[in-house]
């Protein structure tokens, strides 16, 4: 009896002292990250049968239990994913934001400066020192665009590092997963013997994987976590780690991606799949935020370009020539992916149209063999080019000229950004003050001797003027015995008569007289008003006074208040704080979705803590409790002891 006595009193102060060392277990380790609190679990050992029932031999541990929610453990990590993404995104839009918003030396107050100076000339034509301050206003408008994109330019360039960043972090998290797959599966697949510390490891390195890219956990065999992400990609399964690359992307290699490697190959992943963590939150900013941008104020610095071009190209400069390009159009930017088959001999171009169709969309250019197809790629319209023709096909795209030539293999593709380059290739095109046209090439004129009320406007002319001038000087006569009819057009030209919206086409030089109507032949434009008399005549002649002439610098002002974007809806400023107004909204929306994000996290966090999370006042209460169960274990074999001393005693 002593013996079995002495037995029970033992395994009490074996279970005793496990579950002394796993509550100092606990104690220590309560502020490591990822820890789980455990417990001992003991079971009573088999009772032994006697004759009058069954006794008792002890205690036994069980298990050793680890305190830890898979579900809630899942919740952690998908919360922890998601405010890592928008933690990310938010930290690289609050830059372009505070870019964008500077109304001391930013962009906005640039282009209000410039249209300040344009009306400075408008008053002061012949002033020299009012076109030098149109010149170094257009400077700093131009110094203003290319500020702007060399700072995206060195936001993308951070994005990229940090893309390599994750990537590299992923990786290791990956071998490292697997390394402790291996060892968990070394010790066999019995619950009762699972690694309790290593299983905390695990689920701690898996969840700071999440905080790179959301990850997908599965069971598998032996104990072990599979790990996947983007579309279902593996990245860990069991004791095998595959790994991500970073890549240039094929169609522009400024610009890295995100590839998985197979053997010795590296397949691109659609940027697009790869969501959650900090790698997704970048990748998701650069496509929705960043290269938009960068293609909107691309679009503002184009279509500005090309605008004011147009209009300074109808005026007359100091020296009574043609206009030139006041600022330098940039060209699109047009690659071909260097993937592309080498038996290709296909040609794409792009070339900007019409800026009131501009989008700030990139585009994608396919082949299957025989024909093209560009497709838009904010909204994924596809537009086939047919019919196709090898020798030469142009086709426009919102406002976008695209051309294409040769053969390409299927599967070929090329990448468009029609206004990318817009900001960093505005410039001045103009080096002299002489060169700025300001006059307009006719001069209109309205004899004294002009019986009636009838006026000429100051007329202005079209691009055709300067292809097909007409003969100046022209002499326009009322006529009231033809029935009112304005003679003296040139006999070849087609007078296009406009009034009240309503357009009609004259020949043999001659008109009918219309009050408030609009004329137009052979490039130049005029208006005529009032009530002529018999023989009143208004002259066209060439302008001779380009010094003094404002009124083509006058039609130039006039572009700021012009509705030239979104389809004739919006000016050159509003189009900007269209921009500006997006990307402060995007800001505040991903700021209130991360505090939102991290609400959340915490309070899953504290659900998950609170199953396996230790309390140190618990575990307290436990020592003493513990301590209470060895002393009445030892005191059990003490007296086990006495009595076995006794029955020695008896038999001496």
């Amino acid at each position: 009896m002593s013996g079995n006595l002495l037995s029970i009193g033992k395994s009490g102060l074996f279970a005793a002292q496990t579950a002394l060392a796993t509550t100092g277990h606990n104690i220590t380790n309560a502020n490591v990250e990822g820890y789980s609190r455990q417990g001992v679990v003991q079971a009573n050992s088999t009772a032994m049968e006697t004759g009058v029932g069954f006794t008792g031999t002890g205690t036994k541990v069980a298990e050793i239990k680890r305190y830890s929610d898979d579900f809630l453990n899942n919740q952690v990590r998908t919360a922890t994913a998601s405010t890592a993404s928008l933690d990310a995104y938010y930290a690289q839009v609050s830059q372009i934001d505070n870019l964008l918003a500077d109304t001391t030396s930013g962009l906005s107050p640039a282009i209000q400066n410039f249209f300040s100076a344009v009306q400075d000339v408008t008053g002061n034509g012949a002033s020299i020192p009012s076109r030098q301050a149109l010149m170094s206003a257009a400077e700093t408008l131009a110094g203003s665009f290319q500020q702007i994109d060399a700072r995206l330019e060195e936001i993308g360039e951070g994005v990229n590092s940090q893309i390599e960043t994750n990537v590299n972090l992923i990786n290791t998290y990956a071998k490292q997963i697997a390394e402790i797959n291996s060892k968990i599966g070394s010790y066999g697949s019995t619950e009762q013997r699972q690694p309790n510390d290593l299983l905390d490891q695990r689920d701690q390195l898996i969840m700071e994987l999440n905080k790179h890219v959301k990850a997908s956990v599965t069971a598998g065999s032996n104990n072990a976590l599979n790990v996947s992400i983007g579309n279902g990609q593996p990245l860990v399964v069991g004791q095998q780690a595959f790994q991500l690359a970073t890549m240039k992307t094929p169609t522009d290699l400024t610009r890295l991606t995100v590839g998985y490697v197979t053997g010795d190959k590296v397949t691109q992943l659609p940027e697009n799949a790869l969501t959650g963590g900090e790698l997704g939150g970048m990748l998701e900013f650069r496509t929705n935020t960043l290269d938009r941008v960068q293609n909107q104020i691309g679009r503002l610095a184009l279509g500005m370009a090309m605008t004011f071009n147009d209009q300074h190209k109808l005026g007359i400069d100091s020296n009574g020539l043609q206009g030139k390009d006041f600022f330098v159009q940039a060209p699109a930017f047009v690659t071909a992916a260097v993937d592309n088959a080498k038996t290709s001999t296909a040609k794409v171009g792009a070339q900007v149209l019409d800026p009131t169709k501009l989008t700030d969309s990139d585009y994608k250019v396919e082949s299957d063999g025989s024909s093209f197809f560009v497709t838009r790629m904010s909204d994924n319209t596809r537009t086939k080019i047919d019919p196709y023709n090898a020798a030469g096909t142009t086709q426009t795209i919102d406002g976008v000229a695209f051309s294409f030539s040769g053969t390409a293999a299927s599967g070929d593709n090329y990448l468009v950004r029609p206004t990318a380059n817009g900001a960093s290739g505005f410039q001045m095109a103009l080096s002299d003050v002489s060169e700025i046209a300001a006059g307009t090439p006719i001069a209109t004129s309205a004899p004294i001797a002009n019986k009636g009320t009838g006026q000429i406007s100051a007329g202005s002319v079209s691009s055709s003027y300067f292809t097909a001038p007409p003969t100046l000087p022209v002499t326009l006569s009322y006529d009231s015995a033809s029935g009112g009819q304005l003679t003296g057009f040139p006999a070849g030209a087609t007078v296009t008569m406009t009034l009240n919206g309503t357009t009609t086409t004259h020949t043999g030089g001659s008109a009918p007289f219309k009050a408030g109507a609009s004329y137009s032949f052979s490039g130049v434009n005029l208006t005529m008003s009032g009530v002529p008399q018999q023989g009143d005549s208004f002259a066209i002649a060439a302008n001779t006074a380009g010094t003094a002439d404002t009124r083509n610098i006058q039609a130039l002002g006039a572009l700021q208040t012009k509705n030239i974007f979104n389809g004739n809806s919006a000016t050159y400023q509003s189009a900007f704080a269209q921009t500006v107004s997006a990307v402060g909204n995007k800001t505040r929306e991903v700021q209130v979705n991360a505090s939102a994000g991290a609400a959340l996290l915490k309070q899953v966090q504290g659900a998950a803590s609170d199953v396996s999370g230790v309390n140190l006042d618990e575990e307290a209460t436990n020592l003493l409790k513990y301590q209470q169960a060895y002393q009445a274990a030892g005191k059990v074999m003490q007296i086990a002891n006495t009595i076995f001393d006794t029955l020695l005693s008896i038999g001496r």
